[in-house]
C-alpha cells in the first residue's frame, strides 16, 4: 500500500464518522414552540415506590393542540447511582419549548 494510501485511510474514516454524528444531529425533529404558558403543575400524590429501585418521575403539562396533564409515574432507576432531572417546559424563541426530563 502506498503512503498515501496510508495517509488517507485514516482521513477517509475520520471524515465518514464526522458526516455520520452531523446526519444525525440534524435528524432530530424540531422543537414545537407553543405561544402560550404552561399552566402551574398540579400537586400530585405520590404513592409508595414499588421497590428500592424506583423513581418517581413528576407529572408535566404536554402540548397537544392544547394543555394535556400527564400524571406522574415510577420508572426504574437504570443504574444505582443515577438520577433523575425532571423535564420542564423553557421560555425561548418566543414562546415556550419543552426540555425533556432525563437521567444523569
Amino acid at each position: 500500500m502506498s503512503t498515501l494510501m496510508r495517509t488517507l485511510r485514516p482521513l477517509s474514516l475520520a471524515l465518514l464518522l464526522a458526516t455520520s454524528a452531523a446526519c444525525a444531529v440534524t435528524a432530530r425533529p424540531a422543537a414545537v414552540v407553543v405561544r402560550e404558558a404552561p399552566p402551574p403543575p398540579r400537586g400530585e400524590v405520590i404513592p409508595a415506590p414499588p421497590g428500592p429501585a424506583f423513581v418517581w418521575i413528576a407529572g408535566c403539562w404536554r402540548w397537544n393542540e392544547r394543555w394535556v396533564w400527564l400524571p406522574g409515574h415510577y420508572e426504574r432507576r437504570p443504574r444505582r447511582a443515577t438520577v433523575w432531572v425532571d423535564g420542564h417546559w423553557a421560555m425561548e424563541r418566543g414562546g415556550w419549548i419543552w426540555v425533556p426530563g432525563h437521567w444523569r
